[in-house]
């Protein structure tokens, strides 16, 4: 699945490639992919002729801004895009297709046929409803501490689960996640509410650190993943646990386990990673943790 850093290497590749294009039609082969309130072929008329200024992105949406409307772009599990001349065979799975007003087209595939496809005037696309929910971007910029440590103090869920939801912080998926986790020390499966202040602060940067490495990094590259370029990401040679089952922990040489958190398939080192047996009153609990791991 493109998380945040793959959404973000979408979209600066979109950006070089089709920035400034004209949509002279649209063929959509798979409606459902287009939200109410348009139907297809009024979400077709309407993007006849508009111009594709920059596209943004909030969480792992892309938005594409045109003259009049904001395209918001959801590639769900497995949406990819990319930019074909027009005699080119049309691949499997391709199911909307812009066709450029320089013979280009610009084609979305999706095996799954997952991703959405929603329009707002341009003046109303923060007021798209998953906006509205939506937590601040990973960044030191607009993930604030302070609020961190009061959305954990507020959940009994575990930590893997919390920083997975949109509404904490956007963009965390899976991977990041895990490795967030790693980075900082922490079970997965501890409660939010039971991290002490000094672990918050060390997952809060190692989130900011990791998504941050990743973007630098074009994202990963896991099973068919690619980005719009047809590049592979590189940030799956620096992963320390996700997919790494079995194999010696980076820090301590126990080998890494993997277990479900949340209904995911989560992976940690049981050893640099413990989860407290106690709730001491007055201390970190996971500083005891992460003192005994080193």
């Amino acid at each position: 699945m493109p998380e945040l850093p793959e959404v973000e290497t979408i979209r600066k590749g979109l950006i070089n490639l089709v920035g400034g294009a004209v949509i002279t039609d649209v063929a959509v082969f798979w409606d459902r992919m287009i939200t109410p309130p348009f139907s297809t072929e009024r979400f077709k008329t309407v993007l006849r002729g508009e111009q594709i200024h920059t596209i943004e992105r909030r969480g792992k949406y892309l938005i594409f801004l045109l003259d009049h409307w904001a395209m918001i772009s959801h590639l769900r599990m497995e949406g990819k895009y990319e930019v074909s001349e027009s005699g080119e065979p049309i691949k499997k799975h391709t199911h909307v297709i812009f066709y450029l007003a320089d013979g280009r087209q610009l084609r979305y595939l999706d095996v799954r046929k997952f991703g959405k496809f929603t329009l707002l005037p341009i003046e109303k696309r923060d007021e798209y409803e998953p906006f509205k929910k939506m937590g601040p971007e990973p960044t030191a910029d607009f993930f604030k501490l302070s609020k961190f440590k009061k959305d954990l103090a507020k959940s009994h869920r575990a930590i893997k689960a919390v920083i997975l939801d949109q509404n904490i912080v956007a963009g965390v998926g899976n991977i990041y996640a895990d490795e967030s986790l790693f980075q900082a020390k922490i079970h997965p499966l501890q409660t939010a509410d039971t991290i002490g202040p000094a672990a918050a602060k060390r997952l809060h940067e190692a989130i900011i650190d990791v998504i941050s490495r990743s973007v630098e990094a074009g994202g990963s590259t896991i099973r068919t993943y690619k980005n719009t370029l047809g590049e592979a990401g590189k940030f799956q040679v620096s992963l320390a646990v996700y997919g790494q089952t079995g194999k010696p922990c980076p820090n301590c040489g126990h080998p890494i386990e993997k277990i479900r958190v949340a209904q995911r398939g989560t992976h940690y080192c049981p050893h640099c990673q413990q989860l407290p047996k106690l709730r001491p009153k007055a201390a970190d609990i996971n500083d005891i943790a992460y003192k005994g791991a080193r």
